[in-house]
This record gives structure tokens, C-alpha cells and sequence, in this order.
């Protein structure tokens, strides 16, 4: 029973600690997009300002170029980690049944700790005894 408890905890750790890891992929997302977002919007301030949209003419701004650059490789991260938060979430799902699986047991050897409890105090009862039960 004990060991259980143990690994009940153990797994209830293991589930908590990779619900934060899915939290964090998805904040991180997040972040990358929105610093995209704000990129984009420099980069069409600049091409605004410049009066040049085509990033091969040579009075393209070199700004707006290496901010291309950076929204681009953000881009890519976000996607990358689009794919570790699906991994994540498939690991947090096997995490959590495997829980549901030792928490059902604990129920099980509950139920069957009362029915003996139960069983035992009938047997004492009809003998005249009194009622111990072994722990």
C-alpha cells in the first residue's frame, strides 16, 4: 500500500511537471509570435518610410532586411517548438492515463479493504468475539 502511495506521488509529480513543460512550450509560441507581429510592423514602417518594398533594389533599407531575418528565424523556432509541444502534449496525456490507472487501483484496494474490514467485524460478531482488524 505504502509503495503505491509513493508511486501515486511519483506520478501526480511526473503529470504536474509535464503540464508546466506544455505551459511553457505554449508561452514561448506565444512569445515568438508576437515578437514576429511586432517585426512585421517595423519592417513596414521602414519600407514606408524608405518608399522601397523590393528587398533586391539597393536602396532597400538594411534594417528592414536583418528584421526579415530575425522575424523569419523566429518563425522558424516557433514552428520547431510547435512540433516539441505536440511531443509534450502526447507525453503529458501518457503521464496522466498512467495515473488514472494507479488511482484506480488505489480505489480498488480501498473498496477491498472495507469489504474485509466489513467481512472480518460479521465473523466476530457471530463468534462473540471482539471486532480487530490486522493492519
Amino acid at each position: 500500500m505504502k509503495s503505491r502511495d509513493a508511486v501515486s506521488r511519483l506520478k501526480r509529480f511526473e503529470v504536474e511537471e509535464k503540464q508546466r513543460k506544455v505551459a511553457e512550450i505554449e508561452m514561448m509560441i506565444g512569445d515568438f509570435s508576437q515578437m514576429a507581429q511586432d517585426l512585421d510592423r517595423q519592417i513596414a514602417i521602414e519600407q514606408e518610410r524608405a518608399g522601397v518594398s523590393d528587398t533586391n533594389h539597393y536602396a532597400y533599407p538594411t534594417f528592414a532586411k536583418a528584421a526579415i531575418q530575425r522575424r523569419d528565424k523566429l518563425l522558424a523556432s516557433a514552428a520547431d517548438l510547435e512540433a516539441k509541444l505536440s511531443a509534450a502534449r502526447a507525453t503529458l496525456t501518457e503521464a496522466f492515463e498512467e495515473l488514472k490507472k494507479i488511482e484506480l487501483l488505489e480505489e480498488r484496494d480501498a473498496e477491498r479493504m472495507k469489504i474485509e474490514q466489513a467481512r472480518a467485524a460479521e465473523l466476530s460478531a457471530v463468534a462473540g468475539m471482539p471486532h480487530r482488524v490486522a493492519s
